[in-house]
């Protein structure tokens, strides 16, 4: 789940880290007058959406006529597929510097990665770019967390001088946020060295793990809801993990982790997977539904089922799927790809009744998915 601005920043006031006044309005005379409260302000767009700025969606404001013209235009906008609804008035900084800082899951150290760089108010992509050096990486034990001292290593020969202990500070409490909050994302930027020398986060991005909403009830309420597709929201109702995708080829697995390597192995031999679904242990009792619904989307051209059994049995599984195929009549191509227990009950199953024959490989059941498509 994302945070808007308005509402991540209160968590890093909460945390210690400072953040400019400012007020939530949803009309150009309220803007008026948080401007008329707080002097010259910054008038900010409230989306879930990057690159605000770029299009149009900040814009300062010297007085409460000009924060009303401001938010008269702002309003309404469409940023990133999202119409502005909500703004934030913000008093206006006065920005000596401008750094970057972040904390977010890391896949190849399998834990919290600390970001930081010199070069804030770009993406940290862009600052990579710019200069690789500029943008340093500190993979955190999470048994030992972030201590004063591993932070100012990470600020260690970036000339940042009387601030460096200040925004070491900053790190420790932005992981501290991370941590407690359960977050997928905090990041600030820019994180600003004001003129009389104060840091201040003069933006803030959070995201939710969702599966820790319930740890979280607090702020649920104050997070953008998922937007869901028709289909999504289909899938939801009926209690499966489905997300719809651009592609063709539509896909049914049992668990996460094979229907994951099942779209890996649909893009490596020049595919496009159609959705994710997880059907797992559900493969019997939904598995009408779950068909239904994947080939509901008007892009998919053929199908992949694969089928990979441990704990779970693979016959129950096609059994399922089979049912759900006779049920449904679809003239949609499949291909099988089955394994594992009570894979020799489950290939007769597929052979007697559907007439077809499992392919001995799932690249091989990918490979002909992709040929039928086309």
């Amino acid at each position: 789940m994302d945070f808007e601005e308005y509402a991540a920043k209160p968590l890093l006031a909460a945390a210690g880290i400072a953040i400019p006044r400012g007020e939530t309005v949803t009309t150009p005379d309220e803007a008026a007058a948080a401007a008329e409260s707080l002097g010259p302000v910054v008038v900010k767009a409230q989306v879930p959406a990057g690159k605000r700025g770029k299009a149009g969606g900040i814009r300062p404001a010297d007085d409460a006529a000009s924060a009303r013209s401001a938010a008269s235009e702002i309003l309404g906008m469409a940023i990133g597929g999202h119409t502005v609804e909500r703004l934030l008035v913000e008093e206006r900084a006065d920005i000596a510097r401008e750094l970057y800082a972040a904390v977010l899951n890391d896949t190849a150290s399998k834990g919290p990665l600390v970001l930081f760089s010199t070069l804030g108010g770009m993406d940290v992509e862009e600052a990579a770019a710019q200069d690789a050096d500029a943008v340093r990486r500190h993979a955190i034990d999470i048994r030992h967390g972030l201590d004063p001292a591993a932070a100012g290593n990470i600020l260690d020969g970036l000339d940042l001088g009387e601030a460096t202990e200040a925004v070491a500070d900053v790190l420790v409490r932005l992981y501290d946020v991370w941590r407690s909050r359960d977050a997928e994302l905090v990041e600030i930027n820019p994180l600003a060295i004001t003129g009389d020398g104060r840091i201040v986060a003069l933006d803030c991005k959070f995201t939710l793990d969702d599966l820790s909403k319930v740890r979280h009830e607090d702020i649920v309420g104050s997070g953008v809801p998922d937007t869901l597709t028709e289909l999504e929201a289909r899938g939801r109702d009926l209690g499966l993990t489905y997300i719809e995708l651009d592609g063709e080829i539509g896909i049914l697995a049992n668990g996460a982790g094979l229907t994951m390597t099942t779209m890996d192995a649909v893009r490596h031999y020049g595919g496009a997977p159609a959705n994710f679904l997880e059907i797992g242990g559900q493969s019997y009792t939904k598995a009408t539904p779950a068909l239904d619904l994947v080939l509901s989307n008007p892009k998919v051209r053929s199908l992949v089922v694969n089928f990979c059994g441990a704990f779970a049995r693979t016959d129950v599984m096609t059994e399922g799927v089979v049912n759900a195929w006779e049920e449904l009549k679809p003239d949609v191509p499949v291909f099988f790809s089955i394994h594992g227990t009570g894979s020799k009950e489950a290939v007769p199953i597929v052979r007697e009744r559907l007439k077809m024959e499992p392919f001995p490989t799932m690249d091989e059941a990918v490979r002909a998915a992709i040929a039928a498509a086309k």
